[in-house]
């Protein structure tokens, strides 16, 4: 109850006490910080996807700039050698004001990516946006096959379905490249599994189903029961491990992480930056109220 209790009044906090917890798990405000932080995980042979923060925008103005930052983004990766993918939320385009606009937003950016041999990842955003976010998907798919991938949230009823649904996209040469993470935002009983027993039961379904179809299975994840799982199914269907990856949050569960890489097997982060950090971070901590009390332990007990 008090972990619960901490993770509803964080977010009303200053925002300079909550960034003394949040900057463990958040790169920077630049691109530099964020190139930095991936080029140090390179050189502990980790891949990473960079993600600027934000979502949910409401002005054509404000989609136009964040396509440009995403733009600069891939330059410096470039310029800086850095073995990076990248993260985007079609919302942050304008997707629910303008579809095709963010579309256009979107293509951009993964063409100029592909023209670079980069890799860019569609995030799946809550359900009144799923529809839209497969189809967007879809599309980009067809003209930029080897460079783009899409997230899916084992939470969800329908996720099984629509993991079905892609098939047809799928191919012996080019496998469909699927993230599969729990999920993270507010859904009701109807469409989401509530408890943590169905969620993570639900996870392993999809994932062996993407084992079981052959695509390549991005295993997000920090629960040490699902990753437990995921080595079950890698033996199980005998994947070879060039064939699906690990991923995690940048500052999470560093010793798992860790664990995971001496097995052998590939791990990407994900590198959240940006000014627009603090909805990130109280979303996480709504997600996990555990780290709640770590929160307000970093805040007032530093030292």
């Amino acid at each position: 109850m008090l972990n619960q209790l901490i993770s509803t009044l964080l977010p009303h906090m200053p925002e300079k006490l909550v960034w003394q917890f949040s900057k463990q798990y958040i790169a920077g405000e630049t691109i530099d910080d964020a190139v930095r932080a991936a080029d140090e995980l390179n050189r502990q042979g980790i891949g990473t996807t960079i993600d600027l923060l934000g979502e949910f925008i409401k002005t054509p103005e404000e989609a136009r700039a964040n396509k440009n930052r995403y733009l600069d983004v891939i330059e410096a990766v470039r310029d800086a050698g850095v073995d990076g993918n990248y993260s985007l939320k079609p919302t942050f385009f304008g997707l629910l004001f303008d579809k095709q606009t963010a579309f256009n937003h979107i293509r951009e950016i993964v063409s100029k990516a592909a023209s670079y041999n980069h890799f860019v990842c569609i995030d799946m955003e809550d359900t009144p946006c799923t529809d839209m976010e497969i189809e967007l998907f879809r599309q980009l798919k067809q003209e930029f096959p080897g460079n783009v991938g899409l997230v899916f949230q084992a939470y969800l009823k329908r996720t099984r379905r629509d993991i079905m649904d892609l098939k047809d996209l799928n191919s012996p040469d080019l496998p469909l490249n699927l993230r599969l993470c729990k999920g993270i935002y507010v859904e009701p009983a109807t469409l989401a599994y509530q408890s943590y027993e169905k969620i993570n039961e639900n996870y392993l379904k999809n994932l062996e189903l993407m084992f079981k179809e052959k695509m390549y299975p991005a295993i997000a994840t920090h629960d040490i029961r699902l990753v437990e799982g995921a080595y079950r199914l890698i033996e199980k269907y005998g994947f070879q491990k060039d064939r699906y990856e690990f991923q995690m949050l940048f500052g999470v569960t560093p010793g798992l992480r860790r664990s995971i890489i001496e097995k052998g097997h590939q791990m990407r982060v994900y590198i959240p930056f940006g000014k627009q950090w603090f909805g990130y971070c109280t979303r996480r901590i709504k997600e996990n109220p555990r780290i709640g009390r770590l929160a307000v332990k970093s805040i007032f007990f530093r030292g």
